[in-house]
């Protein structure tokens, strides 16, 4: 059961966004869990690294399971994807941040180009 008012909140919001938020949601917490996870590394706090890459590879798996594969942009996503998880294991394994900063430079763009699309997206809906 949930009992505090700010996982109610994080219900709520999930339940009432539009699939593109939630795919913006989805980047917003890989990129958070990149990050700290890369502070892990820079801390030599390798539990925490490790747990934050591995929750960053999770979400990645999961935009992974979502994409659809009727479009051709879907396979290019795909492999992005699969390179990016590569990565994440590189960087926790050798416990070298060069591999998660990359990774982080491409979910940061891929959240940026999310978020204009659904905007663009809402805007057309708006005017029709």
């Amino acid at each position: 059961m949930i009992s505090s008012p700010y996982e109610k909140y994080k219900q709520s919001s999930v339940q009432t966004s539009t699939p593109g938020q939630l795919v913006i949601m989805l980047y917003d917490g890989a990129i958070r869990f990149t990050k700290t996870g890369l502070e892990g590394i820079e801390a030599r706090d390798y539990s925490k690294a490790n747990v934050n890459l591995g929750k960053a590879q999770t979400i990645i798996s999961e935009l992974m399971s979502t994409l659809n594969q009727s479009y051709p942009v879907a396979k290019t996503l795909f492999s992005l994807y699969e390179y990016m998880n590569y990565l994440l294991i590189q960087a926790n394994i050798k416990k070298d941040s060069k591999y998660g900063e990359e990774v982080l430079g491409y979910l940061q763009e891929l959240r940026e180009t999310w978020a204009a699309a659904s905007k663009q997206v809402a805007g057309n809906i708006s005017n029709e």
